[in-house]
């Protein structure tokens, strides 16, 4: 990071990648943002489906976070064919699962850190693959709704400075997405070392994590294709 601020000052006009984990070491063990701590606290009551009218109390003390949410759900990428036009409607249209799903995705991108701002756009277009790559190997969605949360959530503990094993005890997951974020195994492994050997732009360890699905190459490279395309839509 420090590097890369004094090529700023001597001229520079754009970077190639991004220190992340300058960016994360820089953050220390700040307690998360106070919007974070709203969004986990939805997630938590979503996961025991409280009725709708107590969600929308958490929503009603920040309107910023309210307008984020029904903007994400109203997005292209979600793909409704009626406008979405508050909570209580959400909760109806889409289910616990469905907007728990939803909720990860903003909890991914609440940190108002710039220099998080690459990590948030990595976290999305991880979970965006990760769901199309259990799309092109057949998972039914529920299983295909884990690889989004894991995808999405895979690289919180560096946005809130905490590791895996304690964050999860605030976060509720499946022990899919446990295992994988926390342990580095179970039945979703496979598909985030995939998608992180697509970020490294690797082709022998694409290939090799491709394999392991028993996929090849260009259905991995169309699957990259439609998760950045469904990330375009939620600009």
């Amino acid at each position: 990071m420090v590097q890369m601020t004094d090529a700023f000052g001597r001229g520079a006009i754009a970077v190639l990648g991004w220190p992340i984990d300058d960016a994360i070491a820089s953050r220390g063990k700040a307690p998360p943002a106070p919007e974070m701590q709203a969004i986990v606290e939805l997630i938590n009551r979503v996961d025991l489906e409280e009725p709708a009218e107590r969600l929308e109390g958490v929503l009603k003390n920040d309107p910023t976070l309210a307008f984020k949410l029904m903007r994400y759900i109203n997005s292209p990428a979600f793909g409704l064919s009626v406008e979405i036009s508050s909570f209580r409607h959400a909760v109806m249209m889409l289910g616990y699962k469905r907007l728990k799903r939803w909720l990860a995705l903003l909890l991914a991108s609440a940190s108002r850190d710039a220099n998080l701002r690459p990590v948030i756009y990595a976290a999305v277009r991880r979970g965006l693959l990760m769901e199309e790559l259990g799309r092109d190997s057949g998972l039914e969605e529920e299983r295909r709704s884990e690889l989004f949360i894991c995808g999405v959530f895979s690289l919180l503990d560096r946005m809130m400075g905490q590791p895996f094993s304690e964050l999860l005890k605030t976060v509720p997951v499946s022990d899919a997405v446990r295992a994988a974020l926390s342990d580095g195994k179970g039945p979703l492994q496979p598909f985030l070392e995939l998608v992180r050997a697509t970020e490294s732009s690797s082709f022998y360890d694409i290939r090799s994590a491709a394999e392991a699905i028993l996929m090849g190459v260009a259905d991995v490279n169309c699957a990259v294709l439609r998760a950045l395309a469904a990330a375009r839509q939620l600009d």
